[in-house]
């Protein structure tokens, strides 16, 4: 006798994961989320104002006096990519150090939008980012 043939039933649909965005204050833009090397998961917030012809270290202190961080180069690649009308056309500080020389950070170009490490002791522009972890 023949078996009857097993139904199959469709696997279900992964629910959609809603994430809450973060309260904004009066002048904050949304940036993104991010996932650090750790598995750390963050919404970045850019600060209003910007610190014009400062060096990386005062630059660091001045985003901390602010509230927040320079932002990585991975949020100022954001930045570049869905925000960059709302940054001169010049460079800006990232919160990272180049890795073979402590001598140099990394910064973003807001003209043609690349990524290089300069000498820390070089002026250039700073805008701060808060984080908030989800």
């Amino acid at each position: 006798m023949k078996k009857p043939a097993q139904k199959t039933r469709p696997p279900k649909a992964a629910s959609a994961v809603k994430i809450a965005l973060p309260a904004l204050k009066k002048g904050e833009l949304y940036v993104g989320g991010t996932i650090d090397a750790g598995g750390k998961v963050t919404h970045t917030i850019l600060l209003p104002g910007e610190k014009a012809a400062i060096n990386w270290k005062d630059a660091l202190a001045w985003a901390k006096k602010e509230g927040g961080d320079l932002p990585n180069r991975i949020e100022q690649a954001m930045l570049w990519t869905h925000h960059a009308g709302k940054f001169q056309k010049r460079y800006y500080w990232s919160n990272e150090q180049y890795a073979d020389g402590s001598d140099y950070a990394w910064g973003q170009g807001f003209g043609y939008g690349g990524q290089d490490y300069w000498r820390k002791v070089s002026k250039f522009m700073a805008r701060a980012v808060r984080r908030v972890t989800i």
